[in-house]
């Protein structure tokens, strides 16, 4: 069900995209590349559908519990997600590479990084795509990320 409204979702931005204004440097467009990938976002999530579909049809009636051991296998997943949606919410007040730079430490510190020397790592990696991503596309690309109150 989740997959078919994200399929949903990425059809709509997909026709959104189309209204971008376009440039005289970009002959395909400006739409282009984002409708490329939510062109391949649809066609993922219809995948998946499929996939699932064909699983659940050959599936019996399970013991009382399963939903609760699929809960905690699935863990991990629904912490990162949790995650994305306080780094969504973040991003307006801290800006691109605070809220990344705690997106990123706080995912690889679930994700099992938890000796000095894997948050050495994660701390490393963290600092540079969060900070290095954004001085990346002030410098380089000329693209201003959100600066965030604090920037």
């Amino acid at each position: 069900m989740l997959n078919g409204i994200l399929a949903l979702l990425f059809a709509g931005l997909f026709l959104r995209a189309g209204e971008l204004p376009s440039s005289m440097w970009e002959p395909l467009g400006s739409g282009s590349f984002p409708r490329l990938i939510l062109a391949i976002l649809v066609l993922i999530n219809l995948a998946i559908m499929l996939k699932e579909a064909r699983r659940l049809r050959t599936l019996q009636p399970g013991e009382p519990g399963m939903v609760v051991q699929w809960l905690r296998r699935h863990r991990l997943a629904f912490g990162v997600l949790v995650l994305l949606g306080a780094y969504i919410l973040c991003l307006p007040w801290l800006g691109f590479a605070l809220a990344s730079l705690c997106f990123l430490l706080a995912g690889q510190w679930l994700l099992g990084a938890r000796t000095a020397r894997g948050l050495g790592i994660a701390l490393i990696i963290a600092l540079c795509f969060s900070f290095g991503i954004d001085l990346l596309f002030r410098e380089v690309f000329v693209i201003s990320l959100p600066r965030g109150l604090l920037g």
